[in-house]
């Protein structure tokens, strides 16, 4: 009978000890659940809310413009449009304005994610917001894009935003938005400028009379001077352009406005060396192959100055045969300049006559005209392809009224000129010759523009376009960046 009790006790024993382990067995599997590289908060949200079946999973991306939030990696492949996530920055997170139904979390856009879905509770917008600004680490705190100091990119510069948006150059997907100025109003900030050492870029403002300088290794500030301001002692003086000398060292700045100026930086110190008027709505400006002359291009009228660079002497460079300067509005209005690969020609672009005007630079003469599409703008130059290439904003096209503006490319040797659409008031451009891209911004500040794929809070949404640069074949990707992308640049 004890012996019986004994064996009863110890089935009994042995069957409380598999039931305690096969508790804790169960219990540990449903306590760790793999988010992947996400943080546990944040991959626990996707998982259950969005990379669900239908949605942005691996099946199901594709009819979801290719937005994959399976994974951390693939999340920032972005979609067809761009970056639905810029790490720290929430306010230009498209994924954000999307899945925020609480007017005091900030802006809103539709249609409302998850679609067809149950909205996501406050707490779960603000955890996602906040992982946003802090970088949107992975679970390891591993920011993406942060890797390499070196990596080429490009410049959108916002107008309507006072932000510039930093794009990768390899994925042409944005990274970054980096907010510039020095005042609570608007700035309008008109041009960005890479130095030729690849070291920094510069931005002048419509409504600051600054000229503000990043490091291109991590978009910081690191300087900003006043430009001074006329005679008048106008509040702002409207600075236009941007030109830098081939030693990275000084830069010039032109304002436009009735009473213009131009001013001359010793940007390696950041001090003002000089600000002087005499000018007429000047614009458009470059140097010369030995950077001791600088031409600027007067926007109302027939006429460029050629000045020194001491900026002593004013010289007026009548672009037509009259060989008479006028201001009348609407006659050429030279907007930008640009010099032959050797230096002895240059190139004008009149947006009132929609043609480039070639000119000798020993003798000012009159060279070539040649025809672009309407209203000629903003002109870059290709070493390799011996191309010049041009954004023309008002070229109509008659089968899509939702597509306005072309680029006009011109054979630098024979001057031959054929005309690409693209667009909708294409403004911004620039060359990625190193991966082999012609890059376009276009602004669609125009109600009768294309409907902005998003919208931020700052107003509606400018994009940017792609060529092959060997075919100028247009390819069908788009990057949605933020409002009145008007200049661009790209790090050497």
């Amino acid at each position: 009978m004890r012996l019986k009790l004994k064996h009863t006790i110890s089935i009994l024993s042995l069957s409380i000890v598999s039931f305690i382990v096969l508790l804790t067995a169960c219990s540990k599997d449903t306590q760790v659940i793999d988010y992947g590289d996400f943080p546990v908060e944040i991959g626990k949200i996707f998982a259950n809310k969005c990379s669900t079946s239908g949605c942005h999973n691996d099946k199901s991306n594709g009819n979801c413009e290719n937005f994959n939030m399976a994974s951390f990696t693939k999340l920032f492949l972005g979609s067809e449009h761009g970056s639905p996530i810029i790490p720290y920055r929430s306010d230009f997170s498209t994924l954000c304005n999307l899945i925020n139904t609480y007017s005091d979390l900030g802006f809103t856009s539709g249609p409302t994610m998850p679609l067809n879905g149950n909205m996501l509770s406050k707490n779960e917008v603000i955890t996602i917001k906040n992982w946003i600004d802090h970088g949107a680490p992975d679970k390891d705190g591993n920011v993406m894009w942060s890797d390499n100091p070196n990596r080429k990119k490009y410049y959108v510069l916002n107008q309507g935003c006072d932000v510039v948006t930093v794009c990768d150059a390899e994925t042409q997907l944005p990274m970054r938005y980096i907010t510039v100025g020095n005042l609570p109003t608007t700035e309008v900030p008109h041009m960005i400028r890479i130095s030729p050492d690849g070291n920094y870029w510069y931005v002048v403002f419509v409504n600051n009379n600054i000229l503000q300088k990043y490091r291109t290794t991590d978009d910081v500030l690191v300087g900003e001077i006043d430009l001074g301001k006329d005679v008048s002692n106008n509040p702002f003086n409207n600075w236009n352009t941007i030109t830098i000398s081939n030693d990275s060292k000084k830069a010039y700045c032109v304002s436009w406005q009735g009473n213009s100026r131009v001013a001359s930086v010793d940007i390696e110190h950041m001090k003002l060396i000089h600000n002087i008027g005499g000018t007429t709505y000047a614009h458009g400006s470059a140097l010369n192959k030995t950077n001791d002359t600088l031409y600027v291009t007067s926007q109302s009228g027939n006429y460029i100055y050629k000045v020194d660079t001491g900026l002593t002497t004013f010289n007026q460079v009548v672009l037509d045969l009259s060989g008479i300067p006028n201001n009348t509005a609407g006659t050429l209005d030279p907007h930008e300049i640009v010099f032959s690969l050797d230096g002895t020609t240059y190139f004008v672009t009149c947006q009132a006559s929609n043609e480039i005007r070639v000119m000798s630079t020993s003798s000012n003469s009159l060279l070539q005209v040649i025809a672009t599409g309407k209203m000629p703008l903003e002109i870059v130059k290709s070493n390799t392809q011996q191309k010049l290439y041009v954004t023309c904003e008002d070229e109509p096209n008659a089968t899509n009224p939702l597509q306005k503006g072309c680029v006009t490319v011109i054979d630098m040797n024979s001057y031959v000129a054929t005309n690409h659409p693209v667009g909708f008031q294409p403004h911004g451009i620039t060359l990625d010759e190193t991966n082999g891209y012609v890059i376009v911004a276009s602004r669609n500040v125009l109600s009768s523009g294309p409907p902005p794929h998003h919208t931020f809070a700052c107003g509606r949404t400018g994009f940017v376009n792609y060529f092959k640069i060997a075919t100028m074949e247009l390819l069908e990707k788009e990057t949605v960046v933020a409002s009145d992308p008007y200049s661009l640049a790209i790090r050497p």
